[in-house]
């Protein structure tokens, strides 16, 4: 890919959406983001930044015009002052049928694993839904469907590292034999810029090529950090209720009780082949010295305006 036509990210000041980003930029593209935090720019961004207007649907259209690839990232965590799953379902319906009126010829589409339209989980619900307004929308697509990823500023394993660098205990639900299959955010740029240039209508895992049980993450982020935390199994209702205590306690939604049904259900899982090539274990121990020093804070990073500057951080 080395044309410099344009393409569209949404969130390219985000976690994900910062990585595909770059990934264009750095293959020749010109890159227009349509982003609700625009503050979050940096002052000399080469990127072309418009808003994100869910509400004014010929706006958003006209953001759009004379882009060739969207690669949508747009999508909620939980519920949290009034957007839901249900309205990031209506609201990705609307950008899809924008994306249709401005002439977009390809959408590459950051999904999950194990979306299901009959799942008891409003994000996994939510998830599948998209993917059918997606399918039906008749515009060539790619979707990608990463369980948990780690790299650059990513909140998950980050906080595991910052707790067990703090707490005595850390608590894991059952036995956590529950797999974990995270791909790198690098990884998944790359795998969905070149899903970018494909035309016809892919589903792909975005997957790495590890996927340690839940309580081999954690000693392996304990042992990477030097932690003498210990790690104890306990009875899976007490995570959730542990995880709200801490959340209140730190001003974020740490980890929801939706969020722990799915990965102890197995759905942080996949038994396909490696779609990226990064070792969670090797960026563990590259990362080591520098993992968990920070908090980092779900809901300042995606409900509170920001000044922190797009691209890649010390964890690589």
């Amino acid at each position: 890919m080395s044309d410099t036509g344009i393409d569209v990210v949404t969130g390219a000041f985000s976690y994900s959406g910062s990585a595909i980003a770059s990934e264009l930029i750095y293959a020749g593209r010109r890159v227009r983001t349509l982003t609700g935090h625009p503050e979050r720019a940096p002052q000399r961004s080469p990127i072309d930044i418009r808003a994100l207007t869910f509400d004014d649907p010929d706006a958003l259209a006209a953001a759009l015009s004379g882009a060739t690839t969207l690669y949508n990232t747009y999508w909620v965590r939980f519920a949290h002052r009034g957007t839901d799953h249900d309205r990031a379902v209506a609201n990705s319906r609307t950008l899809f049928e924008a994306a249709r009126r401005a002439g977009i010829q390809r959408v590459v589409h950051v999904s999950i694993t194990h979306p299901s339209a009959n799942s008891p989980l409003p994000y996994f619900r939510g998830k599948a839904l998209v993917e059918r307004q997606l399918a039906g929308s008749g515009l060539s697509h790619a979707i990608l469907r990463p369980a948990i990823l780690f790299g650059g500023d990513a909140v998950l394993i980050n906080n595991i590292a910052w707790l067990l660098r703090r707490l005595p205990v850390f608590a894991v639900g059952d036995r956590g034999g529950y797999r974990i299959r995270g791909i790198h955010v690098d990884d998944l740029a790359r795998l969905c810029v070149a899903c970018g240039s494909e035309r016809s209508d892919i589903v792909l895992d975005a997957v790495g090529p590890e996927r340690p049980t839940f309580l081999e993450l954690v000693t392996s982020i304990r042992d990477a950090v030097n932690s003498r935390s210990q790690i104890l199994c306990v009875p899976a209702p007490i995570v959730p209720v542990a995880a709200r205590v801490l959340g209140l306690a730190l001003h974020d939604v740490l980890l929801t009780r939706d969020e722990y049904q799915a990965m102890a259900a197995g759905l942080a899982d996949t038994d396909g082949p490696a779609t990226g090539t990064t070792q969670l274990s090797a960026w563990l121990a590259r990362n080591a010295a520098n993992l968990g020093r920070r908090y980092a804070n779900g809901l300042n990073r995606h409900f509170q305006a920001s000044t922190r500057r797009a691209g890649r951080t010390a964890l690589g």
